[in-house]
């Protein structure tokens, strides 16, 4: 049975969606529904549920926006609107579907399907990855996990020089002065990173303290191996000098 969230913020629209899926009960199970995204947000960020339909005019903020303010992203997006133009930025935000309003019957029952197998293909990923997790863990304890964008990253921690924030992104820069960019916030990558070797130094960087060439004092920054300069917070400098 298929867990769906409808957010909509015309009650007749959600109504009309929720007739619409009852004749599929023995598929699909409207759990909530929201006018209000902001409290949908909380919701869905603190939820377990398979499917999002999704309106995309709203009037607080619309639904690809919607979607950007989501830390939780582990289920089938599928966007409703009276409006065709947005079929492509729908797929490019990764929407497995889109229905145009007043949605047909034949195109819900499609959608569903397409639902399915989404969820198929999550949950036999979802095995794969807890092996390559359970193997990483026991038998290669230098390197670290990173679960992005849908893939899962082995990075040897020894070879991290620093890791900058962007908002909802962090660039990851390697001793060889590669970058990897991914979908996490600085401070899911402070959890995930060895304490022993990593400080977050600043609300936007992480240093690997090990890769430290210089601490200038009267300027308060760092200098590492690869010759960046990272600004040393003031609330944060006496838990810097203690970890050195």
């Amino acid at each position: 049975m298929v867990k769906a969230i409808i957010v909509d913020d015309e009650p007749k629209a959600i109504q009309s969606l929720s007739w619409e899926l009852s004749n599929f009960s023995d598929d699909i199970e409207v759990i909530r529904s929201f006018t209000n995204p902001e409290e949908a947000i909380d919701y869905i960020d603190q939820s377990a549920f398979d499917c999002l339909f999704l309106d995309i005019q709203m009037p607080t903020m619309d639904g690809f926006q919607f979607l950007g303010k989501l830390t939780n992203r582990d289920f089938a997006v599928v966007i409703t609107t009276a409006y065709n133009e947005y079929a492509l930025k729908a797929l490019k935000n990764e929407a497995i579907d889109y229905l145009l309003k007043p949605i047909d019957s034949d195109d819900l029952e499609h959608t569903i399907k397409k639902i399915k197998k989404h969820n198929f293909k999550l949950v036999n990923s979802s095995k794969i990855e807890d092996v390559l997790l359970d193997f990483n863990s026991k038998f290669d304890h230098k390197k670290i996990t990173i679960n992005t964008d849908g893939k899962l990253i082995f990075l040897d921690a020894e070879e991290i020089m620093f890791v900058e924030s962007d908002g909802n992104y962090c660039t990851i820069i390697m001793k060889n002065s590669q970058k990897i960019v991914i979908t996490k916030k600085l401070k899911e990558m402070n959890a995930i990173l060895p304490q022993e070797h990593f400080f977050r130094i600043h609300n936007s960087y992480i240093i690997n303290l090990k890769k430290i060439k210089e601490f200038i004092k009267s300027d308060g920054y760092v200098v590492m191996e690869s010759n960046h300069r990272i600004p040393v917070a003031r609330q944060r400098k006496s838990d810097f000098l203690e970890k050195l």
